[in-house]
């Protein structure tokens, strides 16, 4: 995923193997400008050239051949990440736990009324930015740290862990000032502006203070 991904302009997926079903809510999201793909089963879904832009599924919970909640387990499994909005004609209290407890941003009852639809596929498209957004300063964060010698990696663990400068040193058998400059470099070359900054990026890498 590149850097202009989570602002691209979306597509969704609409799964249902009702044809005059598909082709509804196909035309009705296309009606708002929306980019639509339709599939009548989990197959055609699997081999489509998916883009890789904010999105969303529009998923029928009963296909043929495969249950559209099992379906939702796969993706998951899959790492597959795309915000999931059920509609159904035979929902119960239980499936709509199920599929809410697994991700799902909505769960329609057939009938359901075009807006809520469309509100259910704008709320679902803005999660999917966000996540995009979130997981790309991951990734240039990531891209930081990996500049980073394996030294000044332990001393930002261990600085971030909340040891003193004085204390690392004497973890890692170094003088204070040897400590100091490697816990500079690492400001540097983590982009952080302050301690706290650094004290941050430490907690989203996920650092610990067991990797001297």
């Amino acid at each position: 995923m590149n850097s202009s991904t989570a602002g691209a302009e979306p597509f969704i997926y609409v799964m249902d193997d009702d044809s005059m079903i598909r082709e509804s809510v196909g035309s009705l999201l296309r009606s708002i400008g929306l980019r639509v793909g339709l599939f009548a089963s989990v197959d055609d879904f699997m081999s489509f050239p998916r883009p890789d832009v904010p999105g969303c599924m529009v998923l029928d919970v009963r296909l043929q051949g495969a249950s559209g909640l099992d379906f939702q387990g796969y993706l998951a499994a899959a790492d597959i990440h795309v915000p999931i909005i059920f509609m159904t004609g035979y929902g119960d209290i239980a499936m709509t736990v199920r599929a809410m407890k697994a991700g799902a941003i909505d769960f329609l009852t057939k009938p359901f009324r075009d807006q809520d639809l469309i509100d259910a596929v704008a709320f679902a498209i803005a999660k999917d930015r966000q996540r995009r957004e979130t997981e790309q300063g991951r990734q240039a964060l990531r891209s930081c740290y990996e500049m980073l010698s394996s030294r000044e990696r332990t001393v930002m663990a261990l600085a971030v862990s909340g040891l003193m400068n004085k204390q690392i040193a004497g973890v890692l058998g170094l003088s204070e000032i040897t400590v100091k400059t490697h816990r500079g470099q690492a400001m540097r070359k983590m982009n952080a502006r302050t301690f706290a900054d650094l004290v941050r990026m430490g907690q989203a890498l996920g650092l610990h203070d067991d990797c001297a």
